[in-house]
């Protein structure tokens, strides 16, 4: 084989083999649907979301951090419903409010929310959850909005919410939570 020959065969070995090794193209990623899991089987679920309206309110105020999920390191708006659901009901929800969305619970009309239910926001615009909050009553829920703010409490009925509004879940039902084995 000439040199010539040669060259050409491994360049085109090498463009067959950096062909092999690109990366596939993206996927579009769906969240996995699960149960919200009860740590604690034998919490009353009304007392739960005393329990869950309390631990938020007491929030109120905690710096906003992106990726935060304790009071220490301040929260961002799905760390902050995680962090309440598990410290007052003992249940464990996703981490994110794209997962938490989809989860298997209860969906809520606005008009018959409870405290503890979840409100789901697309603040970007269109339809893809981009924010949450825990309800608390009275047309009120608190979240951690934004960079540079802290957790607050805040009002449904104020034109941005309702118009960002996507859903709410309901996730104290009893008979309705996945158990931990």
């Amino acid at each position: 084989m000439s040199t010539q020959a040669r060259v050409l065969a491994s360049i085109a070995m090498a463009v067959f083999l950096a062909g092999c090794a690109s990366a596939p193209p993206a996927k579009v990623v769906r969240p996995k649907v699960i149960n919200p899991i009860v740590m604690n089987p034998n919490n009353d679920m009304v007392g739960a979301a005393d329990d869950v309206l309390f631990r938020a309110l007491g929030l109120v105020g905690t710096p906003y951090r992106w990726g935060g999920n304790t009071p220490d390191s301040g929260f961002d708006c799905s760390g902050l419903i995680s962090f309440v659901y598990r410290d007052a009901a003992g249940i464990a929800l996703p981490r994110s409010t794209r997962e938490m969305i989809v989860m298997r619970s209860p969906d809520v009309d606005q008009s018959h929310l409870q405290s503890g239910d979840l409100v789901f926001f697309a603040t970007s615009g269109g339809s893809q959850v981009s924010h949450a909050g825990i309800y608390v009553g009275e047309g009120r829920f608190v979240h951690a909005p934004s960079s540079g703010g802290t957790v607050k409490l805040d009002y449904l009925n104020k034109p941005y919410w309702q118009k960002a509004y996507l859903n709410a879940k309901r996730v104290l039902q009893p008979g309705q939570l996945a158990r931990n084995p």
